[in-house]
């Protein structure tokens, strides 16, 4: 079967191999079988692996839904009665679990501070000081809308020494860049499986501390269908999910683990690496300004301004480059007009340079100045 190759740069879903894809075509099977049961068992135990979760501790649950759902389970699931949620938010992904802790009504604090900065630590020791209330510190440890990367360890640290829980939303690091769970100090991570196990959408993972969420049996109830015990519970008791899962995605990403561990997170990581060097050269070379400094940024993602050139048009570029098989993406910054490129995904170096020459040819085509204009030095 040839499948068109279409090379993604946004921030997820990622580009995936043929044999992921592949992996979905399947004789049909009732998610309620032994045998796939079986197959999720393993599939938790793996997920552990990746996170550097040692067994006898961690667990993995499984959801179906995009990444988001696991912000809402993990607010909604554990935060005691009486207690205090404090997110430490610098970007749009910690903005969102502060929209649900809206929409729950749980109480919250929104330590919120420049996108452009990593969180200060000052001010988080601070608030943890002042409000002994806290049980639930949350944070991002990849801020997507601008590739900032945040001391999560740091901030795990101070989480714990308050007798707080530490909650990190790993969506858009895990399985890309270095992350232990033990050695970070985070209890709680999460996951989809689209973005650094470059499987399907569909699929989204917890992986927490186990005695956490026996304990959070007694909480508050929340949600019905987005209760991380309930799940966990389930699990345990059957092997299932409560609800149908996605039959075809887990067994892609059954296949994208497969093909994780074959390569080695070590390869894998420096391939990463190497691509979004490539895209820093590429930006480079075209006179593109990125808005994060390089010693702040992930490694994943770079957040690049607007040219100040009356006859860009970001909607008319992206629809050059994906006409020709490349997807960008708009930034995330509402002060900012920005465009985004990933280093996700099953792609290398010379699917960035040949990005570029796209890039460089929607340029002329537009007549869009290079190197690229900006008023402000």
């Amino acid at each position: 079967m040839e499948i068109k190759r279409n090379i993604l740069l946004n921030p997820g879903p990622a580009t995936t191999t043929d044999t992921v894809k592949l992996a979905q075509v399947v004789p049909d099977i009732c998610p309620r079988e032994k045998e796939f049961a079986d197959m999720m068992k393993s599939l938790r135990a793996d997920l552990l692996r990746v996170a550097h979760a040692p067994e006898t501790k961690y667990t993995a649950v499984l959801f179906c839904g995009s990444g988001t759902i696991n912000i809402d389970i993990c607010l909604n699931s554990l935060l005691p009665a009486g207690k205090k949620v404090l997110v430490v938010n610098n970007g749009a992904y910690s903005s969102r679990a502060v929209e649900i802790c809206q929409y729950y009504g749980l109480p919250h604090i929104d330590l919120r501070s420049s996108v452009f900065e990593q969180p200060d630590l000052d001010a988080v020791a601070k608030a943890l000081d002042d409000n002994p209330d806290v049980a639930l510190v949350y944070t991002t440890h990849h801020e997507t809308g601008t590739g900032i990367l945040n001391p999560i360890r740091e901030i795990g640290a101070m989480a714990h020494a308050h007798g707080a829980v530490f909650v990190v939303d790993t969506t858009s690091s895990l399985g890309m860049i270095p992350f232990d769970m033990e050695q970070d100090n985070v209890d709680f991570c999460m996951a989809s499986a689209q973005k650094g196990l470059m499987a399907m959408t569909g699929l989204s993972f917890i992986i927490g501390n186990e005695a956490e969420i026996r304990r959070s049996k007694d909480y508050p109830k929340r949600s019905y269908y987005c209760n991380l015990y309930l799940q966990y519970d389930f699990f345990e008791r059957t092997g299932e999910m409560h609800f149908t899962p996605p039959v075809q995605t887990i067994y892609a990403t059954i296949q994208a683990l497969k093909e994780y561990f074959e390569v080695g997170e070590t390869a894998k990581f420096a391939r990463h690496r190497r691509v979004i060097e490539a895209i820093h050269k590429g930006l480079a070379d075209m006179g593109l300004r990125e808005v994060i400094p390089l010693d702040l940024q992930s490694g994943l993602v770079a957040s690049v301004l607007y040219p100040d050139d009356p006859n860009w048009d970001f909607e008319r570029v992206h629809d050059y480059c994906y006409e020709r098989g490349f997807t960008i993406y708009p930034g995330k910054i509402s002060t900012t007009n920005t465009f985004r490129l990933c280093a996700l995904g099953t792609i290398d170096v010379p699917d960035i340079e040949a990005f570029f020459q796209v890039l460089r040819q929607a340029f002329d085509h537009y007549h869009i100045a290079l190197p690229a204009q900006y008023v402000s030095k």
